[in-house]
């Protein structure tokens, strides 16, 4: 078994990197910039539709703003990277977020923003393929109605490439990247030179009338107007994400890190607010319009639409319009969209495996997560994520507009957090310093940390009033459950650390006043008898053998053959009534424990060493459940001895062969 799945393995992940090939995985800006980026850059092909889609709640005039809201969101996009340019340079560790939190705030308002993120990163491979889905199903209509399948294998293809080794993946994810931001910025500029030009067409979607939800009919005025177009904003937020991925993965980039990293936060926020701006100016010189239910919501000559009707995407209807629906260019726009949107998964599945191993550094979270796998990529923390991203996908069918309502909340409570941190930060070197010239150029820094606090703040309040009737609460359930998991893990490796501690009346040469053997015997063949001869080399105070009474046949058998080899070892034969073969043999060592507390009982237990998996199910049963149960019981070891089958040695010799 264990040779099958190590062949399995091989194929799908690649043999395994020495710990010396870990300088050959750091990255260059040209493929940080793809791995690192691709969520916020990808952000443009579900944040346009989002902001649509809610200002569309009011009717067609509320819509012809979603420029206005596309401005407000770039303006916030680039104060948090100019913020974050700050973060990479003062903590290059890797730590991110979480480190800059609970180094200048204290290990709660750490483990406050650990769980955010944490849930953030999760639900961005969630969106990312659930929107991949969706677009995928824009260019074959066939698939209409699968997307729920499409993207679970999407986060089992993308897995797996991460687990080949991160280098890898970004050589992967490079070109295409590269590719979704020439046909974006492409479009815009033909979609711009034929406003113009004035030859620019109208979206298939233009032609429709919105019905504006309850309330809303007299579009934005009033308090409720007031509030969706908040809404439509915190939507619009989606953009923002991934930013924080790039202060995660400093330690990623080749040397200088701090350098490199800022120089692709700096690129990354150029180019996101460029496609934004040009996405939204366009829907809106088309006049695009995206809703929730074309079914009920979309009237045509004052007739609604076809139930079966399929709405495109803003991207989709964009290409359709500027290029030509069917064109060479409409497909490379919209398949260059859906993979940007598959890749842009894998920014979480870079950032949220570092931050889980320093989690588990810090004990808060299984030491398993701590180290990187054969290829040098933390492979438990992938396999982590995606599992996590299944279950969201699965549970909410793949339902972008649902999922997004759970998004971006995460990512600004530790764009908050992280900025409060480094204004303290700051604070703190600026009374260590008495040099004009490095004053300021602190100054200068805490002053744009201080912009990002209040805006990212003030954004934060935003998401949580307008999303949280809308499934927010359910990522701040999920973030509250994650801390207290957390915390309990945190306080479970503590309180063991303090019971295994030794203390000054500990001595290490203590010894037990006996050692008392004990054999355990089926049948009388040679594993049990290679397993006496060791408990025998041991010379322990005592040895017996026992066997248990579950068929009077075969138990007379084994006394018999036992005594015809005259092995001077006593077989002491346990009765069961009940045909249980682990109740009498853990009454027996309690017995003995009762009467010798002080001896040490040691457990011999034959074992057979098997090379196929199926042996695995018809031997060594017995012996798991008596080794499980006894590892309970103070005073007790239990010791193994292995017999190799054949077919064990000829698995091998396979292995070797290998």
């Amino acid at each position: 078994m264990l040779t099958i799945l190590n062949a399995i393995k091989r194929v799908l992940v690649g043999r395994p990197y020495r710990n010396d090939r870990l300088a050959h995985t750091l990255l260059p800006k040209r493929i940080a910039l793809p791995i690192f980026a691709s969520d916020a850059l990808s952000s443009v092909a579900y944040a346009p539709d989002e902001i649509l889609l809610t200002l569309a709640l009011a009717g067609v005039s509320a819509v012809t703003i979603s420029p206005l809201v596309g401005i407000a969101v770039m303006l916030v996009l680039l104060t948090v990277v100019a913020s974050y340019r700050q973060n990479v340079h003062a903590y290059p560790s890797g730590g991110g977020d979480y480190e800059i939190a609970n180094v200048n705030l204290g290990k709660y308002a750490g483990l406050t923003v650990a769980s955010a993120l944490l849930v953030d990163y999760v639900l961005t491979v969630a969106v990312s393929m659930s929107s991949a889905a969706n677009y995928l199903a824009t260019a074959v209509p066939g698939l209409h109605g699968s997307q729920a399948l499409i993207a679970v294998v999407g986060v089992v293809v993308l897995a797996l490439v991460n687990l080949r080794g991160i280098k890898e993946a970004g050589s992967v994810f490079a070109v295409p990247t590269y590719i979704f931001m020439a046909s974006i910025l492409g479009m815009t500029l033909v979609g711009i030179f034929q406003a113009l030009t004035g030859t620019l067409g109208r979206a298939p979607s233009a032609a429709f009338e919105i019905i504006p939800d309850s309330g809303y009919e007299n579009g934005l005025v009033g308090l409720a107007g007031g509030f969706l177009l908040l809404r439509a904003f915190s939507s619009g937020a989606a953009a923002l994400t991934g930013v924080e991925a790039i202060s995660n993965g400093v330690p990623n980039f080749k040397k200088p890190k701090s350098k490199n990293a800022a120089t692709t936060l700096l690129l990354l926020g150029g180019v996101a607010a460029a496609m934004l701006a040009g996405i939204l100016f366009l829907a809106s010189a088309t006049h695009v319009h995206i809703v929730q239910d074309p079914a009920t919501e979309f009237l045509l000559n004052g007739k609604p639409l076809p139930a079966g009707y399929v709405q495109n995407p803003t991207i989709s209807q964009l290409a359709s319009t500027i290029f030509g629906s069917g064109s060479i260019l409409f497909f490379v726009v919209v398949a260059a969209t859906g993979v940007i949107l598959v890749f842009a998964s894998n920014t979480a599945f870079n950032g949220f495996p570092v931050l889980a191993s320093i989690l588990a550094q810090d004990g808060y979270l299984p030491r398993q997560l701590r180290t990187r796998g054969d290829r040098l990529a933390y492979s438990n923390g992938v396999i982590a994520l995606a599992a996590g991203a299944l279950i969201l996908i699965v549970a909410f069918d793949a339902d972008v507009t649902k999922l997004i309502q759970l998004y971006i909340v995460g990512v600004f409570v530790s764009f908050t957090a992280s900025q409060l941190g480094m204004i303290r930060h700051w604070g703190r070197e600026l009374k260590l310093v008495k040099d004009r010239a490095v004053r300021t150029r602190i100054l200068r820094s805490r002053t744009i940390n201080t912009i990002g606090f209040c805006m990212t703040g003030l954004v934060l309040m935003i998401v949580l009033i307008t999303k949280f009737q809308h499934g927010a609460w359910i990522a701040l359930l999920a973030m509250f459950i994650l801390f207290l998991i957390m915390w309990s893990i945190r306080a479970h490796y503590d309180n063991v650390a303090k019971e295994l501690s030794v203390d000054e009346d500990a001595s290490p040469r203590a010894l037990p006043a006996r050692v008392h053997a004990v054999l355990l015997v089926s049948h009388v063949r040679k594993p049990v008898l290679r397993a006496l001869a060791y408990a025998r080399a041991s010379r322990p105070s005592r040895l017996d053998a026992i066997t248990v009474d579950i068929d009077p046949e075969e138990t007379e058998r084994t006394v018999e053959d036992w005594e015809k080899l005259e092995i001077p070892v006593p077989l002491t034969v346990l009765a069961s009534p009940y045909r249980e073969t682990l109740t009498p043999i853990l009454d027996y060592i309690k017995h003995m424990r009762r009467d010798s507390p002080r001896d040490l009982i040691v457990v011999y237990i034959p074992e057979y060493v098997v090379g196929k998996w199926w042996e695995q199910l018809v031997h060594n049963q017995t012996a798991l459940r008596i080794k499980a149960r006894l590892h309970f019981e103070p005073g007790v070891m239990v010791a193994s001895v292995p017999w190799q089958l054949k077919s064990s040695e000829e698995a091998k010799k396979l292995q070797e062969l290998q």
